[in-house]
């Protein structure tokens, strides 16, 4: 999923999670994808026929609204989409007003249970797990009597492969010359060794695009002998990421790996930003391709000539775009989050009526990929994500071109 994606979801769990409603009026229902929605349909009509009994006739009327709406958006289903959905339905309160709120949701990763849930709020939780950050890495931890070949996603391991070695003791049998038996103990490594490429060769290639990186774990000098005689795929041989001294080659030295390894991990996202924002403070102190500040941005983004736009995950800025009554003219405003403004059209001296509200990181977004311009939001966990919102307004841009 692009950081576009991901942050149009995160927002989305963040304006239903401001919802409130009155008692266990609001309803969310969780449908995986090998759900049945006949099944489905069949348990909410249930569940209407015991709606009929609830004692408070606001509760009621509200809950039974709330499933019959679900029922009308389940018509447009024969089968849920491929990773299922979440719909909420209930009325909430917002400023003072009551209005009924009833969404699908399509996550980014397939719903992990079936659920009908009524409470005061939408139930989340599943989906906010959705959010947490699920990096794929090759995991790899050998020494020269057994390997144990595994992927690390978010937090959890899958074991792919184990293998275990024919690689004799350091001690020849009677009768075998030395020089022979170390050229025989050699030959017999290197075989093992080319098992275990072979083996992450399968496991790793099919991933190679999402995968980040592959750690390598066990003790000196095998690891190193493993990665210096390059028995990875070239392409593979390229996302080794780290080398790491693990004292387990079994399924436990996969868990010994991720926690040494740590620090590197969490220094990747770090050096990624580092460098986009290193490269866009090049440009600034050259007075050479940067831009920043939303209307100079929004100029170039016009030109088509941006490279590059970098948008800061804390803004939190809407473009509200209004309309005159009287003569028709449009006029479009970027205002901070649920904040309101009475805008006079010029010609008319009327007051404007509000038409659209969009997020700016979204709207931005689509903008830069009108003209091929790459999108990159950045964090504000890390210093550079934090000077990009602190310094440059959260909006900023490297340029193809700086038109004169």
């Amino acid at each position: 999923m692009t950081s576009k994606l991901m942050y149009e979801f995160k927002r989305k769990l963040e304006e239903l999670e401001r919802y409130k409603g009155r008692g266990t009026e609001l309803i969310t229902l969780y449908i995986p994808p090998d759900k049945n929605i006949a099944d489905v349909v069949s348990q909410l009509r249930s569940e209407l026929s015991q709606a009929e009994n609830i004692k408070s006739k606001q509760t009621r009327v509200n809950v039974i609204g709330g499933l019959e709406a679900i029922l009308q958006r389940l018509k447009m289903f024969k089968k849920p989409p491929e990773h299922g959905m979440v719909i909420v339905s209930g009325v909430v309160e917002e400023d003072g007003k009551q209005k009924r709120v009833t969404e699908i949701i399509i996550p980014p990763e397939p719903v992990p249970l079936y659920k009908y849930h009524c409470d005061s709020k939408f139930y989340l939780e599943p989906l906010k797990e959705m959010l947490k950050e699920k990096k794929v890495y090759g995991l790899i931890v050998l020494d020269r009597r057994e390997a144990t070949i595994g992927l690390l996603r978010g937090k959890r391991i899958e074991v792919l492969d184990y293998k275990t070695s024919n690689v004799p003791g350091k001690h020849r049998q009677g009768g075998q010359s030395s020089v022979r038996f170390e050229r025989l103990r050699e030959i017999a490594i290197h075989e093992f060794y080319k098992r275990i490429g072979d083996s992450a060769n399968e496991a790793f290639l099919p991933h190679k695009d999402e995968l980040e990186g592959i750690l390598i774990g066990g003790p000196s000098p095998t690891k190193e002998e493993f990665y210096k005689g390059e028995y990875l795929h070239h392409e593979l041989q390229r996302k080794v990421i780290g080398l790491f001294d693990v004292g387990y080659t079994d399924e436990s030295g996969l868990y010994e790996l991720v926690e040494k390894a740590q620090d590197k991990l969490h220094e990747l996202d770090l050096v990624r930003e580092k460098r986009l924002m290193s490269r866009f403070l090049k440009e600034v102190v050259n007075d050479g391709l940067a831009a920043y500040g939303e209307d100079e941005v929004r100029r170039y983004l016009a030109m088509g000539a941006v490279d590059t736009l970098l948008l800061s995950e804390g803004l939190r800025l809407e473009r509200v775009r209004y309309r005159c009554p009287k003569c028709g003219k449009e006029k479009e405003v970027t205002l901070r989050d649920e904040t309101t403004k009475k805008v006079i059209c010029e010609d008319c001296n009327v007051e404007m009526e509000e038409v659209e509200r969009r997020d700016v990181i979204l709207e931005l977004s689509e903008l830069a990929e009108q003209s091929g311009a790459k999108v990159e939001i950045l964090s504000t966990e890390s210093e550079e994500g934090a000077m990009l919102l602190n310094a440059f307004g959260g909006i900023a841009a490297i340029l193809r071109f700086k038109p004169r």
